[in-house]
Parts: C-alpha cells; structure tokens; sequence
C-alpha cells in the first residue's frame, strides 16, 4: 500500500509517494533500532554532537531542493519552507552548542556524601509529527533524542512525508515509518518504545496518550490551541508592527499551532486598528503558487480542510460577523485557496472564536475593561501561546502573569517571538512537557543516582539499621 501526497496548490499534481508501513512491520523496525541503540548510545557526547552539526550543514546545502519539496507537498511559501529548513539546522547546530552542559550530569563530594547525576537515553523514541511544520517540528525531537542517545522512529503525516523522509536519510540512528493510525498505535504501543514524542490534534493526542498509558510510555505532548493576542489601550504599533501582526496570524494560511487566533483591542480603538490591520494585510498578504517567491499565503492543506473553515466563517456571519477581506485568492485554479479574512463582532459562542479555527480567518473581538479582556481571553480549555501588546513592557509582562498558556509573546506573536533559549510548550488541553532550551533536550533522559552517604563511607559512623538519615 502507497501514500500519494498531492499539492494542495494544484491537486491534479501528484507530488510523491512512499509506501505505507503496515502495523505489522513497525516491530521489525523498532527492533533493530533498539540493537543500534546501544552502539550509539555508548558513543562519547562529542561525536553525537558532531554528528548533529553535520545533519546541520547537510540542510544548509540540501535546502533549495528540500524548499521546493516542502512547499510542494504542504502549500507553505517557498521563503516560509526555506526559513523552516534554516531554523532546524540552526537548532540542531544550538543543541550541538549548549547540550554539554546538561547532558554531561553533575557530581557532589562533600561532608554529606558522594553523588553522582548521570542523564541516561530511554531507548527508542517514537517522533509523531504533523504537516504544517514536519522539518523544524521533527528537529524538535530527533535533535535532543539523539544528542542524548536515544534511537529516533519518525512518523510523518500522510499529509507532508516526503521531505522528513529526506531528511531522515541524513540521521543517525534513526528510522522512518508512515501509515495512519493503526501504525501509530502499534508504534506506540511496542515494549520496545521508550518514550513518545507528538505534535498535532487533540483528538489523535488521545488517541496516542491512551496508547502510551496502556504501556507505561512516557510523553510529550503539543496540541492545539485558540491563542489571543490581547492589545491594552495604550498598544501603539507601527506599520512593521501591523505588518507582524497580520503575518502572526496568516503565515502558513493560519495553519499553526501558535498563530494568533483571536485578537482582542479596546472597543474605542476598533476603528483604528481595523483601518490600519487592513492596510498592513495590503501590503504583505500575496495569496498564491507557494512556488511563487512573492507569494506569503499558499492554500490550506486539503479540500475538508478549506471546507471547515469556510463554514466557520459563515456560520459565524450568520450569527452576526461583519466579514472584511484582506487579500484575494486566485480564482483560476483548483487549489485550496481561501480568501483571508477578519471577522468583526463575532459573538464569543461561534465556534469561530471558541474553537482553534486552524485557517484564514481570525476574529476581531473588543472589550471595556482589562478584567473583562483577561477572562474571555483565559475562557478557552486550550492554552498553547498568547500575546500581549502595550507601549508599556512592563505593564505587558504584568498582565501575562495572568494568562493561562505555556508561552506568552510581548510586542510580537508567533514564530517572530520564538527563542532557542525559550522552552515551548502547552498547559490545559494544549498538552504538556516542553521543547527548545535546556528543558527541551532534558525531556529526552532519565537521571540516574549513584549515591554513597557520609555515614558508611571510610571513616563513617554509621546509623541505626532502617533508620532515617539524619537532616542537618
């Protein structure tokens, strides 16, 4: 059995085909990555991140090729995918940097004893991944996994296989596999898989922790979220910081987790922001070919998935919405091309506003008062990412103390406000464990204690049998 992925800009167009791996021979393959596991595991830190910095410089010279790979079969601009394949060599060359210092453990020798920290690999990791960012989201994993010993298995999205299974090619230690969710299941559910690693939807984010349970497999989890982008009454932004604004929510055709999904401003400030959003979207909104370098929004990713949201839009219209265009999608084509656009007054019930639209469609919601802002904008069971925007840092950074998400951007939103020092992560039902930074690689080893207390050492004095130690 074959996966053809099509391009969502051109559907007629077959972009390329793997061959699906049956639940059946996801054993064989986690087995042999459990034999390799250990040779690579017992090679010295060094060579491993050595090895991770020539993943990194492989991507910098395979990139015009995987760009247009990528951009075929997701529909992302080729300037977004080219940016994507940079960023996940930069963070594999960060990983190579700074994971010394974490991965290396800690050792004490002191009046209360002899102790030793050691981070150990778990053994075969299993890397889940969705579509709308496969490489920098497969990075994510395979990086701290194998900087830390582990073995990787990834399985891509039907959605988007072609250009990690290219990029597999280049990792140590590492395996593909493809399938839908049968194939996950038995990916996660092998004795041999130690940990699971998962980006994408709530409802597969069960599917897979319920697995995962079943077997005592630790996760981590990244799933979805509604993000606010909350504008104080004292937000004073520039064309640039319109320009972000717009692209915060509309990169990717507002295909990402951390996209700006509901913007709140002040009521007395509506028509000011809106003259100006609009003109910003002008100005940068190009919707087309993702082929095309002047283009900045491609089409959504399948047909159901342009249907979804057309109908969020209008059945948001019919409960009220004023609908204001910002950009026109090409009308000669096939593709899942959508019209991007802002939804003013929507009531807080549409699903539109309630639910992570995941589109070209983002909701201008006002308020009166900053407690009135702080619980609408908290009134979600999703709490991936935020933002804040005020001419006042500090008040910014007072009102994000409130917000329930895992990151909080101020001044700026999405991938613009992203930092490989910063852990990223969700709370609520956006899942749970962390990545980037020292958290990130952290989620990939078990600390193993090797301990000798003070009282049975040379010169000790012991202490009662199956007492207590004694605290000093």
């Amino acid at each position: 059995m074959s996966i053809d992925r099509e391009n969502p800009a051109r559907p007629a167009e077959l972009v390329g085909t793997v061959r699906a791996t049956a639940p059946d021979a996801v054993a064989p393959v986690v087995r042999d990555l459990h034999r390799r596991f250990h040779d690579w595991s017992r090679q010295p830190l060094t060579e491993r991140l050595a090895a991770l910095g020539a993943v990194a410089d492989a991507l910098d010279r395979r990139t015009p090729e995987l760009a247009t790979l990528l951009a075929r079969e997701t529909g992302k601009p080729i300037n977004d995918c080219r940016g994507e394949i940079g960023f996940s060599a930069a963070y594999l060359r960060w990983i190579r940097d700074n994971a010394e210092q974490v991965l290396n453990g800690s050792a004490a020798d002191d009046a209360q004893g002899r102790m030793t920290l050691t981070p150990k690999p778990f053994g075969v990791v299993a890397a889940i991944t969705p579509w709308n960012a496969p490489i920098i989201l497969a990075a994510l994993k395979f990086g701290p996994a194998l900087a830390a010993g582990n073995a990787v298995v990834l399985k891509p999205s039907p959605l988007a296989p072609l250009t990690i299974t290219a990029v597999a090619e280049l990792l140590p230690c590492a395996a593909v596999v493809h399938g839908g969710p049968d194939t996950v299941l038995a990916l996660v559910g092998h004795p041999l898989v130690a940990k699971v690693a998962f980006t994408g939807g709530e409802q597969a984010g069960r599917s897979i922790a319920a697995a995962a349970g079943r077997a005592l497999t630790p996760l981590v989890l990244e799933l979805g979220g509604n993000d606010p982008a909350v504008l104080l009454d004292d937000f004073h932004l520039t064309d640039a910081d319109y320009e972000r604004l717009v692209l915060a929510s509309f990169a990717t055709a507002g295909q990402v987790c951390m996209a700006a999904k509901r913007i709140y401003l002040p009521e007395a400030r509506l028509d000011e922001f809106v003259d100006a959003y609009t003109a910003a979207a002008q100005r940068v909104l190009v919707v087309g070919d993702p082929l095309d370098a002047a283009v900045t929004m491609g089409p959504v990713a399948t047909y159901a998935a342009a249907e979804r949201v057309a109908r969020l839009v209008a059945d948001a219209r019919a409960a009220g919405a004023v609908i204001i265009p910002l950009a026109d999608a090409p009308t000669d084509t096939d593709g899942y091309f959508l019209d991007p656009i802002l939804a003013l007054h929507a009531p807080d019930h549409t699903d539109l506003v309630r639910t992570e639209q995941f589109g070209p469609a983002v909701p201008v919601l006002t308020y009166r008062t900053e407690q009135e802002v702080l619980a609408r904008a908290n009134d979600s069971d999703l709490g991936l990412a935020a933002s804040v925007w005020s001419a006042d840092e500090d008040r910014a950074f007072a009102f994000a103390a409130h917000i329930e998400a895992g990151f909080t951007f101020v001044n700026t939103h999405n991938r613009t406000g992203m930092s490989l020092r910063a852990p990223f992560g969700g709370t609520k039902r956006s899942g749970y464990g962390r990545e980037y930074a020292e958290e990130g690689l952290r989620e990939y080893v078990q600390t193993a204690v090797t301990h000798a207390p003070s009282a049975f050492r040379a010169g000790g004095t012991g202490t009662p049998a199956g007492a207590y130690p004694s605290i000093r």
